[in-house]
């Protein structure tokens, strides 16, 4: 882990070094805040080129709206739109009344139900730890729910929680409606699941004002975790639209595995390391600032895509199943 960690430091160092340039005094007024979003956005901002957005236009287009009496909730409106245009869930605009946001997920099926599956399958019959809620299933299959990439993952918990599904035939890793968190709780779980060490990505940073200036990629790779509970049975990941940021970054790296099946709705995307700056009134903006790569050295920002796409059934749902996770016993059972 020790890798990765350095290198989210550099990265995250570097994003904070003052331009060579000299900053624009922007001033605190509805065109002086909505230049300032705009050119940290400009400068800032790693997904310009991959998304085919023309920002100069977005610029005219959006500032022509802009006139002398508009209200502070039309300006932040305003500005909210236009970030809008880049599509980006890690891409907000927050002030002391909202914060903006981007949900592309909204527009898809949820393909999740927690007290589906806490009654029909668990029996809220289940254990929980690190935030990891697991049991062995009836069909002898584990099932392992992780919820929050931000909730720390021990290693002492994740010994207990392999040890007690050591006996069953196959896993399934249910990442659905994870909006994500921590880069290296991902790492942190993966390496219970790799006997070797894995190329996992690389992570670039913005080295100027260019819409394509960018340092050469820092590789990271994960190692297996040293003398600790490892569980190397046929493995599914489920996944929907709600599996977000370091949760798609775990899911492209699991894909990768030989002995993992990802079964589900494309993935949430998010694949740019966030950072924050400031406006003259004191908005912050959040946004994407270091691209990163999964394991086929792809960019995954509008998610990743399932080995099986199944989609939740309403007579499913109706009749007390999960479509998706039933879809994921037969594949185990296929591989005992």
């Amino acid at each position: 882990m020790k890798r990765l960690v350095n290198i989210l430091i550099l990265v995250i160092s570097l994003l904070q070094l003052p331009g060579c340039h000299e900053q624009p005094d922007w001033k605190n007024d509805p065109y002086g805040n909505f230049d300032a979003l705009w050119t940290i956005l400009d400068e800032h901002y790693c997904f310009f080129a991959y998304k085919n957005v023309d920002w100069q236009e977005v610029r005219n287009r959006y500032r022509s709206k802009i006139h002398k009496d508009i209200t502070t909730h039309e300006l932040f409106d305003l500005c909210s739109d236009m970030l809008k245009e880049l599509q980006d869930g890690h891409t907000n605009l927050i002030s002391s009344f909202d914060v903006s946001r981007y949900w592309i997920w909204e527009k898809y099926p949820i393909n999740y139900d927690e007290r589906l599956i806490d009654e029909h399958y668990l029996h809220f019959d289940y254990r929980k730890a690190s935030g990891i809620k697991y049991q062995i299933l009836s069909n002898h299959f584990a099932y392992m729910y992780y919820g929050d990439f931000s909730t720390g993952i021990g290693d002492g918990n994740l010994d207990v929680i392999l040890n007690d599904i050591a006996p069953s035939d196959g896993l399934i890793i249910d990442v659905r409606n994870n909006g994500g968190g921590y880069l290296t709780n991902v790492e942190t779980l993966v390496a219970r699941f790799i006997d070797q060490r894995i190329y996992a990505g690389s992570i670039q940073h913005k080295n100027g004002t260019g819409h394509n200036d960018f340092s050469e990629p820092f590789d990271y790779h994960i190692d297996p975790a040293k003398g600790r509970v490892h569980y190397n049975k046929p493995i599914v990941v489920l996944t929907n639209r709600g599996s977000f940021s370091a949760t798609n970054n775990f899911v492209s790296i699991m894909k990768s595995l030989p002995n993992v099946t990802v079964v589900g709705d494309v993935t949430g995307g998010g694949c740019g390391l966030p950072f924050n700056s400031e406006l003259p009134n004191g908005w912050s903006v959040r946004f994407s600032a270091a691209p990163i790569t999964g394991p086929d050295g792809k960019l995954t920002e509008f998610g990743v895509e399932p080995d099986v796409k199944v989609d939740m059934a309403p007579n499913d749902i109706s009749n007390g199943h999960d479509t998706i996770l039933d879809y994921a016993f037969e594949i185990l059972k296929q591989a005992k």
